[in-house]
């Protein structure tokens, strides 16, 4: 949203709805003959700001013709509507936006130069204003990826993406976080690690996200069970009646501008270091943390590759939590295979629900990660004795009170739901007998998301094998589940082209 200006009447229009799902980006559609594109100057992909009242907004302009659109009528799309919250047949007032002055910083660091504090806030400043079209969201991001951000860079970014949101304020106390940086399928330990922290009589509110290069984030798989979507008044509620939540972050402006660079990021498949650890600790800051445990899977698919890659990350994320007054701690784990059997937003909150009610069919691996996170978590604090957090976790999931704890904040979230299926599924059968000698993280990754996860919540992949594990010529390996035929064919065409998804020896 920009400031509202003043308009000249000759630019008037009428508003019409066209029910169009631009996602979050503001669209704007006009008959190719219309005076106001002529008289202004617009031409497709034209950046337009448009005002009813006081409402005001910046959007992308699509230029149609033929009957679609009447040459008197600017159509908006459903993220556009939303902003405006204008009646259908208001007048709309539509000039050219004023220059992107900040756009420059980002053509400077294409051409090599470095960001100041100055020029990221400008920058971030004008992201969560929606000031920037899709196509210079993603320059920036691209000008970013890699390592192209050092040290003081991602710091000033970290503090200009907290200083143009919102930022709650819990009062004195300490308030606990976690976060994983991703690229390990099935890794949703944040929803065993919740309601452990919390039956102990911490606080721990988490805001979390959506999937930006996964077939799930912890938003996604908890919503499956439990609604998200809540603002920072019910946010508030839910962590005073029982000392925690699992909710979006989306929801309620922390960091705005991440979540409108994650979306572009996700088409990308881009998650650059320094704007992975800017993204983490910007939502952890405003979201009123003290004390955090990063999570760093490291293997040789999953987002961070070596013990020299996760040393890097770990120092850049320590630097920049120091600089924003973030207490934080990283443990290294095993990312060399998916975590827990189901891969995709209902299928990991399934595997959620199994170790939360110490079912036989849990996946170990799954509950142990959880008990080490959670057992750092308690140390960090003043819970558990040094060294003894893992143990007081065990207690806590194995006695029930993790389980207990669970139901709690999903009724104080909205209510508990049933988790959904999908109707399609298709099984991989081992082509030989042998050993399972590895899982490729990142095509089952890519499988599940071509079957729809996360958008379609039942869709992605149930995993049959372990790595170690024997298996005969035909038994399945995983199963792929999707919501529609297509889906499912999509994703199946692609899995048929991998030959190593699973690597199963040649045993005799």
């Amino acid at each position: 949203m920009t400031e509202p200006r003043p308009h000249t009447h000759h630019s008037l229009l009428r508003l019409r709805r066209l029910g169009i799902d631009t996602y979050q980006e503001p669209v704007l559609y006009m008959h190719r003959d219309c005076p106001v594109c002529h008289s202004e100057g617009f031409e497709a992909q034209s950046r337009v700001e448009l005002a009813v009242g006081e409402r005001t907004v910046v959007a992308t302009l699509n230029v149609v013709q033929g009957g679609f659109l009447a040459v008197g009528e600017a159509g908006v799309s459903e993220a556009a509507w939303r902003l405006l919250e204008a009646p259908e047949g208001a007048l709309v007032s539509l000039r050219h936006p004023p220059p992107l002055e900040s756009l420059g910083h980002v053509r400077a660091k294409i051409y090599g130069r470095k960001l100041t504090a100055p020029a990221l806030h400008s920058v971030i400043e004008d992201v969560a204003a929606g000031r920037y079209s899709e196509l210079q969201l993603a320059a920036f991001v691209t000008a970013c990826a890699g390592d192209r951000l050092d040290r003081e860079e991602t710091i000033a970014l970290t503090r200009a993406m907290v200083d143009v949101g919102e930022r709650i304020d819990w009062g004195s106390g300490q308030v606990l976080d976690k976060h994983c940086v991703g690229g390990l399928p099935g890794n949703r330990t944040t929803m065993i690690i919740v309601p452990i922290v919390a039956a102990c009589g911490l606080r721990m509110p988490k805001t979390s996200s959506r999937a930006i290069t996964s077939p799930a984030g912890t938003a996604d798989s908890m919503e499956t069970l439990a609604p998200v979507d809540l603002d920072v008044p019910e946010i508030r509620r839910v962590v005073e009646r029982t000392g925690g939540c699992i909710v979006w972050g989306g929801s309620v402006r922390l960091s705005p501008a991440d979540d409108i660079l994650i979306r572009v990021e996700r088409p990308l498949d881009l998650d650059s270091q320094g704007q992975l650890v800017a993204s983490v600790l910007s939502k952890k800051a405003a979201a009123g943390s003290t004390h955090v445990i990063i999570d760093v899977p490291v293997g040789p698919t999953a987002k961070v590759r070596s013990a020299a890659a996760a040393h890097a990350l770990a120092h850049q994320l320590e630097a920049t939590a120091q600089a924003v007054g973030l207490h934080l701690r990283v443990v290294r784990t095993d990312g060399t295979a998916p975590v827990g059997y189901g891969i995709g937003p209902a299928l990991e909150a399934r595997d959620v629900l199994a170790v939360l009610r110490n079912e036989a069919s849990a996946p170990p691996d799954l509950a142990q990660r959880a008990l080490l996170l959670a057992g750092h978590l308690l140390e960090l604090g003043g819970a558990a004795p040094a060294g003894g957090g893992f143990a007081v976790a065990e207690e806590v999931l194995t006695g029930g009170r993790a389980w207990r704890k669970f139901q709690e904040i999903c009724e104080a979230q909205g209510g508990m739901r049933e988790l959904r299926q999908a109707p399609h599924r298709h099984e991989f059968l081992a082509r030989r007998s042998g050993s399972v000698l590895g899982v490729d993280n990142r095509r089952l990754a890519r499988i599940a998301k071509l079957a729809g996860a996360p958008h379609a919540a039942a869709a992605g992949i149930d995993l049959h094998v372990r790595v170690g594990d024997f298996v005969e010529r035909g038994e399945p390996l995983f199963s792929v589940h999707a919501e529609s035929p297509g889906a499912l064919a999509y994703a199946l065409d692609y899995a048929a082209l991998q030959t190593e998804t699973v690597h199963v020896s040649e045993d005799a």
